[in-house]
C-alpha cells in the first residue's frame, strides 16, 4: 500500500467524491485508510452510568484505499504513485510530475 499515515489525498469514488483529508490512520492489511473529513458514520451509544441518557456519536470509518488518491505536492492535482531508488533507498514518487514524496 502505497499511501501512508500524513498524506493529503483526495476521494475519486463514493459518496464524499472531490473531497479532500489528510490521513488519519492506515491499515495495510485491510487496504483501508482513515481520512479526516471523509465517511462520518454516526454511532449510537447505549446509556452507562457515567452517561444515563446515551448518546450519539459521530466517528470516521475507514475507507478502501483504491477510492483515493494521493495528491501532487507540484500540480496538488490527483496522482498515482510509484517507487524509484535514489541512493539506494526506495522512496515513493508522483506519476505525473515525477517529485519525490516525503
Amino acid at each position: 500500500m502505497l499511501i501512508k499515515k500524513g498524506d493529503k489525498v483526495v476521494v475519486i469514488t463514493g459518496r464524499d467524491k472531490g473531497k479532500e483529508g489528510i490521513v488519519q490512520k492506515a491499515y495495510p492489511r485491510l487496504e483501508k485508510v482513515v481520512v479526516e473529513g471523509i465517511n462520518i458514520r454516526k454511532k449510537h451509544r447505549k446509556p452507562t452510568q457515567q452517561n444515563p441518557e446515551g448518546s450519539i456519536v459521530e466517528m470516521y470509518a475507514p475507507i478502501h484505499v483504491s477510492n483515493v488518491a494521493l495528491i501532487d505536492p507540484k500540480t496538488k492535482k490527483p496522482t498515482r504513485v510509484g517507487i524509484k531508488i535514489v541512493k539506494g533507498k526506495k522512496v515513493r514518487v508522483a506519476k505525473k510530475s515525477g517529485e519525490v514524496i516525503k
